[in-house]
């Protein structure tokens, strides 16, 4: 939950939004409480309880208030729709039921996500306002820079481009601050870094045969887990196409790891489809994406896995091939080794070799970074004081629809008097430096006569 306020005067029907509070619910998404009644909305209530004491209370009935659900909902909505439109409204209903102003409960679009995540990366980076001298919001001039988006159930990749979108459902355009950019957008649903453990795992299993044990390439030599067929691999519609025909699936399978790095990026690299383009150039799985263009900023699950990568091994991502080397290393320790390093428990370090190659999959192969680009690329997980994600640009965009209040509201001297105001008080200080100025020399030349 993220709680935003801006000032009453807006930049060219635009808010001049600001992080004012956040807060993480406990638990997995609202789409994991699915069959669970009561669950989706209970999850909800520690951080809107928060949002109550966080906002003035004079103000709460003034407070819009939105849920936005996303790859997590979508899957659910294409497994069971009934079930996933049960969930929004239970939270609907719970969130209604608070002092605030509700507005909707509603499932993001991929390419919204993306969309609302170059918003936020831009927004923060201050390339379509800052704010400038006398207290003005000025327009900087600057380029925007691409957002890469890593998220649990999907990945998005949206940058501004002047080519041609050969697909019109890449293409987006946004008005903001009085500017209108034209964005290409994707999200790959499945390709989030959670959904595509489980292909990976899926595919294995495929490939090696339903039976008790199954060697895992990305996980740390020797390291062992145990896994039910059903609940933890082929129930989610991303593994759909690696299912068997016949399996139990509450059969307990054990996944053992055998620390290969080569044969972890070969599985992983299987996973994508770089054939049967039908435009002139394609990311994966068939779909068009123009040229490269500017620097790009990586957040959610690349930030992480980006900072796993450096605190193990001390290498800096700026090209391929010193990808390549860092992530070989990872893949060759134990999982002690990993944890140690990292400080974090085994149960949170058996998949970075995994999603490390992923994400170098991903990123030199899908999206086409080479020599040239991948250095253009931050991982940031915060920017300007705010977190990076899809909510602000969210925000920004609804706060074009939310009415500024009278300028009277918020200032307790109206615009034009600032002038006033300001010339008297460069006015007293360069009378005050002279009055300084005068009585020195004056002590001086006293000084000299004695």
């Amino acid at each position: 939950m993220y709680i935003y306020k801006w000032p009453a005067d807006k930049q060219n029907d635009t808010g001049i939004v600001i992080q004012h509070g956040e807060c993480h619910a406990k638990g997995g998404g609202i789409s994991s409480y699915a069959g669970v009644r009561g669950g989706a909305a209970k999850s909800l209530e520690a951080c809107m309880e928060q949002a109550t004491k966080q906002i003035p209370s004079f103000r709460h009935k003034q407070t819009p208030l939105y849920l936005g659900a996303t790859a997590g909902m979508r899957l659910l909505s294409i497994v069971n729709g009934s079930e996933s439109r049960r969930v929004l409204k239970e939270v609907e209903t719970k969130l209604k039921s608070y002092p605030f102003k509700f507005k909707e409960a509603t499932i993001l679009s991929g390419q919204e996500e993306g969309a609302y995540g170059w918003v936020t990366v831009n927004y923060l980076l201050e390339n379509f306002v800052k704010y400038g001298f006398v207290g003005r919001w000025l327009n900087p001039g600057r380029a925007t820079i691409g957002a890469l988006d890593l998220g649990g159930a999907s990945t998005q990749i949206t940058f501004q481009t002047s080519d041609p979108v050969e697909d019109k459902a890449n293409g987006m355009e946004l008005k903001l601050y009085g500017q209108t950019y034209t964005l290409y957008t994707q999200s790959f649903l499945c390709y989030g870094q959670d959904q595509f453990l489980r292909k990976l795992l899926a595919y294995l299993i495929m490939t090696q045969g339903v039976k008790s044990k199954v060697n895992h390439p990305c996980y740390p030599q020797n390291f062992n887990t145990t896994v039910m067929l059903g609940p933890d691999v082929f129930d989610s519609p991303c593994t759909k196409g690696y299912r068997p025909t016949k399996f139990n699936p509450l059969m307990s399978v054990s996944v053992v790891g055998t620390g290969d790095y080569q044969s972890c990026l070969d599985n992983v690299t299987k996973m994508f489809s770089f054939n049967n383009c039908s435009f002139s150039k394609c990311s994966f799985e068939g779909v068009f994406q123009p040229n490269l263009k500017g620097s790009f900023m990586a957040f959610s699950a690349f930030f992480f896995t980006h900072s796993y990568i450096n605190r193990l091994t001390n290498i800096s991502l700026t090209s391929p091939n010193r990808m390549k080397e860092a992530i070989r290393l990872v893949c060759n320790m134990s999982i002690s080794e990993l944890s140690e390093k990292t400080k974090q428990q085994e149960k949170h370090m058996k998949n970075v070799c995994a999603v490390a190659n992923f994400v170098q999959v991903l990123l030199t192969e899908g999206y086409g970074f080479d020599e040239r680009s991948l250095p253009t690329i931050t991982f940031q997980k915060k920017a300007g004081g705010a977190s990076v994600g899809w909510a602000l640009g969210y925000m920004l965009s609804l706060s074009s629809m939310v009415p500024a209040e009278r300028l009277a509201l918020m200032k307790a001297v109206p615009s034009g008097p600032w002038a006033g105001v300001l010339f008297l008080f460069i006015a007293l200080l360069f009378f005050a430096l002279g009055y300084m100025l005068i009585v020195y020399r004056n002590t001086r030349s006293k000084e000299g006569m004695v």
